[in-house]
């Protein structure tokens, strides 16, 4: 069995782009290998900087010998296809065919070539040179006068197969058994002979191959530091991520904050040393941001890292020193007298400015708030009106990622209530799935109005999201409000929500229309509420059939709806009557085909003609007794609950009752009985869309 190493040697790969190239590079090889009969024991790919890595242990010696067979024209057929079906087949004489008997057609010639399999290095050298163009990179370049595209300038490739040279050639660079070490630290070349080999000595001249490794390192170095000075690192798993595709050989050190800069927002000094110089940010006990920064060098040095902590240091205090400006500056201006630079922002070049938006905001937050308990209407009109200010502002200029949270600051600055400021900061929350919805009552409201008129303004221009494209996010804020909604549990009307906000849109949405494109919305809000509770595995066919009803647009009614109806559906007596719903269903729309006419309205119980057709009439008239009620008061269990009396008489009529009665009166009066059934069952969900 053989071992094989490959290693693709390059100029830095961008970190974003390591992990999906060594999955590709795994995937294109392993599949390649497996279709030639070479599957591999293990496959094994990493990602660096500088390197793409893949191993692959356990492979045969050579493909297996395999047999083609070609069937040619039966014995004592004419000459002419005799020597067609020898050339085919490429054989000189007839003595090099097999005769074969097949009854009872009769004996005809076989043509069987025997392939030996090739030598795996032989193999695996056309699979990596087919495998390695085809690369997914999301970008990727060409240099100097090289016709190949690659992520980044290649300076080499190392293709071993148990010790041996495989001459894979590619981007005018033909592999080796040769590879370099760190940059600065080990810069030789190094000849290697398989995997093990290679990891080992790399690993002695300062590159740790397994990107898994590396980030140990990182992180249990970077908390051992700051747990000596009583601090703790902030949790930031992308960062992590990201400065470990940066890095061969980390080493974490400690730097101080300059003392001048910590007045600064916590989250604006984060900001600048995560996005620009990727330093995790360092915490008290009590989880205030210490003035202290964890920087992961690529280098060990004779000093412990004192000059690059220096250095770093420096760089720093240029970055914080903008930052500061831009904060003090910032706070000598209120948030209200930055509105009319928002005229000069455009929302969407259809859909007006910034500012435009900011009034629609304003209006629709007012018209929300009498159904949010708590939000005061100008506390809600208010932080509206302010809530994007703080685009205007120098800070948010330079880090956009703060938007809504400097204006927080400002507003608290120039003294506007706490709520108002929380509010401009909240308001653009859920930015995820994970990320925490609003629960203060004025932040709910302007969160609400701010991702309803964008989804409104946006479908009324006809720009909605198709297949996997979504460029205004859109999908996001719908399950955005579907979560604030539900979380917060509160009782919105959404398509009137819906019209109300398409009606400060003007001439992009008419009057006429806004019905229609209201029910557009609630539709696609539909899609996202059942993409939503998928993930907590509740039944999208439920959920469509309590939207089938066509009136309700009550998240939080909806979803007790759902509930009982999944318990119902569960439960013995619900999965029964399901099965009996849709055999009334069928053959009420058979016969109403048959007949072109609809089986509805008041049935005749003479001429239902069977007992037990009038104890299921008795039994459906005394569910919808019971089951109005508990719909009035939302008591949807209970309705569900009313509908389990019906299991037994519908069982009982199918079993004892002959739908298709000979007499037409009483097949009408039979199917009108099944069609009831359908139409009671139906109040309560539309148990169609059940599956």
């Amino acid at each position: 069995m053989g071992d094989l190493l490959l290693e693709i040697f390059s100029e830095e790969i961008p970190a974003r782009m390591q992990k999906q190239a060594a999955a590709d590079l795994a995937r294109l090889v392993g599949d390649a290998l497996k279709a030639q009969g070479l599957e591999a024991k293990t496959l094994e790919s990493y990602a660096g900087p500088r390197r793409l890595v893949l191993s692959a242990t356990g492979l045969p010696k050579a493909q297996p010998d395999t047999t083609e067979e070609r069937k040619g024209p039966q014995v004592g057929a004419p000459d002419q296809a005799i020597q067609g079906f020898l050339r085919a087949a490429g054989l000189t004489s007839l003595d090099q065919a097999e005769q074969r008997e097949l009854p009872p057609k009769g004996t005809f010639y076989f043509a069987v070539t025997k392939k030996k399999g090739r030598a795996t290095d032989v193999v695996v050298k056309d699979i990596i040179e087919a495998a390695l163009p085809q690369l997914p990179w999301p970008k990727s370049m060409r240099w100097a006068v090289n016709p190949t595209r690659w992520v980044r300038p290649l300076h080499g490739i190392v293709c071993v197969l148990d010790a041996k040279v495989v001459p894979v050639a590619f981007g005018g660079i033909t592999a080796s058994a040769t590879t370099r070490g760190h940059r600065f630290l080990a810069p030789a070349t190094i000849t290697v002979k398989n995997f093990a080999d290679y990891k080992a000595k790399l690993k002695k001249a300062y590159v740790l191959v397994d990107a898994a490794e590396r980030s140990t390192i990182i992180s249990a170095e970077l908390n051992k530091r700051a747990a000596a000075e009583g601090l703790t690192v902030k949790d930031d798993p992308g960062l992590l991520a990201e400065v470990t595709g940066l890095v061969e050989w980390p080493v974490p050190l400690l730097g101080t904050i300059d003392a001048k800069f910590m007045d600064v927002p916590a989250e604006v000094l984060t900001s600048a040393m995560r996005k620009h110089q990727k330093y995790f940010a360092l915490h008290t006990k009590t989880g205030k941001l210490a003035n202290r920064f964890g920087v992961i060098a690529n280098m060990t040095t004779k000093d412990g890292g004192k000059a690059i902590v220096a250095g770093n240091e420096k760089v720093l205090r240029a970055r914080l020193s903008d930052a500061k400006f831009f904060w003090d500056q910032d706070k000598k201006r209120t948030l209200e007298s930055r509105l009319p630079k928002l005229e000069e922002r455009v929302f969407q070049a259809k859909l007006g400015t910034m500012r435009a938006k900011v009034d629609r905001i304003a209006a629709l937050a007012v018209y929300l708030a009498a159904n949010v308990p708590g939000a005061e209407p100008e506390a809600v009109r208010r932080a509206a009106l302010l809530s994007k200010a703080d685009l205007s502002s120098d800070m948010v200029g330079e880090f956009p990622d703060l938007q809504g949270l400097m204006g927080r600051y400002y507003a608290l600055a120039h003294n506007e209530p706490a709520n108002v400021a929380d509010a401009i900061a909240d308001h653009y929350s859920p930015l995820g799935p994970s990320d925490s919805v609003p629960t203060k009552p004025v932040s709910i409201v302007v969160s609400l109005a701010d991702k309803i008129d964008s989804l409104m303004g946006f479908f009324a221009i006809n720009e909605k999201p198709t297949g996997s494209k979504d460029p205004y996010a859109l999908r996001r804020a719908a399950l955005g409000v579907i979560r604030i909604i539900l979380e917060n549990k509160l009782r919105l009307p959404l398509l009137a929500a819906f019209e109300y906000a398409l009606g400060s849109y003007g001439g992009v949405a008419p009057e006429g229309a806004r019905a229609k494109i209201a029910r557009e919305v609630l539709e696609f809000f539909a899609d996202r509420l059942k993409a939503h509770l998928r993930d907590k595995g509740v039944r999208h066919d439920l959920v469509s059939a309590v939207f089938a009803l066509g009136n309700e647009d009550d998240l939080v009614r909806l979803m007790a709806r759902v509930e009982a109806l999944s318990d119902f559906v569960k439960s013995d007596d619900g999965a029964n009557l399901l099965v009996a719903y849709r055999r009334a269903a069928n053959i009420v729309r058979i016969e109403e085909k048959k007949d072109n006419k609809l089986f509805k309205g008041d049935i005749a119980e003479a001429d239902l003609g069977a007992g037990e057709a009038s104890e299921l009439l008795a039994a459906i008239a005394k569910t919808e007794a019971a089951a109005e009620p508990a719909l009035a008061r939302e008591d949807f269990t209970a309705a569900m609950g009313s509908l389990a009396a019906l299991r037994r008489p519908v069982d009982t009529f199918f079993d004892k009752v002959k739908v298709n009665a000979d007499e037409p009166a009483q097949r009408e009066a039979r199917l009108k009985l099944l069609s009831r059934i359908e139409a009671a069952m139906n109040r309560v969900a539309d148990f169609s869309k059940v599956e």
